[in-house]
């Protein structure tokens, strides 16, 4: 064991001084990472850095301190700079390994969690840089940069769920999600400006969520951000939960009490790119060191921000061992994976000649691919019954097929195309939907070539989008009845679900980061018959198999009527295992009132509508089929029987085999 004994001139304050004085011999040399941890890092396979890079408390020779440890490889010198030696630039200066990892390193004696610190760097070039730690666990509140020295230690008590998560969140189980920005859910009422804590949001968050019948809830990014307004897409400190809601086991107890009501977590994760500020991961060490050197490759020029090098072996274990992280120290239940698109090819969004290519002098991101394979392969071998979801709107084959298969190995995809058609269509006036009436229908010639997610996320509802409810045709009527109808049909397509917060109760204006949803619009009538019918929704998702059993597979789905454009009327069945839980759904997205309109059934017997979206609990005009309906043995819609039902206003209705 050796001290470090360092020259530099002293403080100029006397508190600074004295602190200089207490601590300026005090970089003692000492390591966590073994030989096997640098040829890892070094070829890219090792995936839990966390437990060996930043900031660790830890104990040496019977003392207690902080170990640090930071990748810095073309640094002339990397020193920790802090609140105990005055924030001295020089004072506590790391050693550099002997064996090229590029990673320097120390501990310094008597350093307690809660200590802020930063990373004074001498670049390359002789650049002065001052950086927050890349793998600190805890950070500043915003504007301000330094890290944390802290830990991940919670007393879980979620084992109940973890042992039942691989059957709760398995692909033929129900999956609605609920998206949550944490910042805007809800405000504190007496004060707007004031975000709530992680346990303030435990408190109604989850009991709201559980009663609205989500299965799922998934967080738009908690890492650490410097710019509030890129609601976290921007990420300064990846292993880090964002301190504008506390402390990282505040969140873990946020986590922890979703877990206790049988809802599981998704997170939001942003491994595509990172911005410019100075503390962060760009030009951290002098060079391009995390992201690309070429600009063409390096710099996203819609989002002004920084790609990561995924051909470099380090950066790949960097970005897998934060995805391990999250799950592993905070018990997540899935990550959806942001901006996967922008991650496989080069000339995502950019014109001619100005994009680079690979070492085929294609576009196509091999470093990318690899990376997001790894990371795949690694989590699901790592953690039973999590999930991955890719935010992906290319036509990039094989997503969500297995690595062995030759795909990415993701869960579930973003069904993008669903969603841009739907919207289209459901913004048309009724009367010209019947000129556009495949819109719908199309969807199905591709709904089973991924496991798709239907999104309507927070996408659609910024940037002069509209709110989900004004992008409706219509009176007030018509626009809830249409909205109405949109999601049932979204709940009865085969795929999971997912919807931003505000959707389920007709938020009346856009999405705005910097304050609270509208909850004073459940006092009134269409809004709170929006939220019930949300609800059912969710209800019958999870009671009926047919809504989730085959829902990534062509035995959930038939369509039974699909080409009366006229009236705008579709007509489908979904189904699981069993003939018993066949549903036939019948929608009429015209606002005209169909009496006797004729449907395929598949089995004899009585049939029972189950729901309605025109009930007058959902503010619809109740024109409801209250008697069940006995098959008559007339062939209809290549079904052997058929009953004559009263189809609803711009409803959806769905009917299933009484027992009785």
């Amino acid at each position: 064991m050796a001290k470090r004994n360092t020259k530099t001139a002293k403080p100029k304050t006397v508190a600074a001084e004295n602190a200089f004085e207490k601590y300026q011999s005090a970089v003692w040399q000492h390591s966590l990472l073994t030989d096997f941890d640098i040829s890892l890092f070094l070829l890219g396979k090792h995936f839990k850095l966390y437990e060996k890079m930043g900031a660790h408390l830890c104990k040496v020779n019977g003392v207690d301190g902080v170990y640090f440890s930071v990748w810095a490889p073309n640094a002339q010198k990397v020193c920790v700079m802090a609140n105990f030696n005055g924030w001295n630039r020089e004072s506590h200066l790391l050693y550099n390994r002997w064996d090229e990892s590029g990673i320097w390193e120390g501990f310094i004696p008597h350093i307690k969690k809660g200590e802020v610190y930063k990373y004074y760097i001498k670049g390359f070039d002789g650049e002065d840089l001052e950086k927050s730690d890349p793998y600190a666990l805890h950070a500043e509140h915003p504007p301000h940069k330094a890290s944390i020295v802290w830990d991940t230690d919670y007393q879980w008590k979620d084992k109940v769920w973890l042992n039942k998560r691989e059957k709760k969140n398995a692909l033929d189980q129900p999956i609605s999600v609920y998206e949550v920005h944490l910042g805007s859910w809800q405000r504190d009422p007496s004060n707007p400006e004031r975000v709530l804590s992680y346990g303030e949001i435990a408190k109604t968050l989850v009991p709201y969520v559980l009663e609205m019948g989500f299965t799922h809830v998934e967080f738009l990014p908690v890492m650490e951000y410097p710019y509030y307004p890129s609601w976290g897409y921007q990420v300064t400190g990846y292993y880090a939960a964002s301190s504008r809601h506390g402390s990282p086991q505040d969140l873990m107890l946020l986590i922890e009490e979703f877990h206790k009501n049988n809802i599981a977590v998704i997170l939001d994760w942003v491994p595509s790119h990172f911005p410019g500020d100075a503390n962060g991961l760009y030009h951290f060490d002098g060079t391009h060191l995390y992201e690309h050197s070429d600009m063409r490759k390096g710099f996203h020029p819609d989002w002004k921000s920084y790609i990561f090098n995924y051909d470099r072996n380090e950066v790949r274990s960097f970005l897998i061992s934060n995805a391990m992280f999250w799950i592993d120290k905070y018990h997540l239940d899935g990550l959806r994976v942001d901006a996967v698109a922008s991650m496989l090819y080069f000339d995502f969004s950019r014109n001619e000649g100005e994009y680079g290519t690979n070492e085929y002098g294609g576009t196509e991101n091999l470093g990318a691919v690899k990376f997001l394979k790894d990371m795949n392969e690694a989590l699901y071998g790592n953690f039973k019954g999590i999930q991955t979801i890719a935010e992906e709107s290319s036509t990039y084959d094989g997503v969500t097929r297995p690595v062995y298969a030759g795909g990415l190995g993701f869960g579930m995809k973003w069904m993008m195309g669903w969603m841009n058609d739907t919207l289209k269509y459901f913004k048309l006036d009724p009367i010209a939907r019947k000129h556009h009436h495949h819109q719908l229908t199309f969807s199905m010639t591709y709904a089973f070539t991924e496991n798709f997610m239907l999104p309507l996320s927070h996408d659609e509802v910024v940037h002069g989008k509209s709110p989900m409810i004004y992008k409706m045709p219509g009176d007030e009527w018509q626009k809830f009845a249409n909205l109405r109808a949109l999601y049932a049909y979204m709940w009865t397509h085969p795929g999971a679900k997912l919807l931003f917060m505000g959707g389920e109760f007709a938020q009346t204006s856009e999405w705005n980061c910097l304050q609270s949803l509208n909850w004073d619009l459940l006092e009134h009538a269409p809004h709170k018959g929006m939220s019930r019918t949300v609800k059912a929704l969710n209800e019958l998702l999870k009671t009926e198999p047919a809504l989730y059993h085959h829902n990534f597979s062509y035995e959930g789905f038939e369509w039974q009527e699909a080409d009366d454009a006229d009236q705008s009327v579709y007509v489908f069945q979904r189904r699981s295992d069993k003939a018993k839980d066949t549903l036939v759904i019948a929608i009429n997205l015209t606002p005209v009132y169909r009496e006797n309109y004729r449907i395929g059934i598949p089995v004899k017997g009585k049939w029972k509508e189950i729901f309605n979206s025109d009930a007058k609990e959902f503010y619809g005009s109740n024109q409801l089929n209250l008697e069940a309906k006995s098959t008559e043995n007339i062939v209809h819609q290549r079904q052997k029987q058929s009953i004559a039902i009263n189809l609803p206003p711009l409803a959806v209705t769905i009917f299933k085999k009484t027992v009785k």
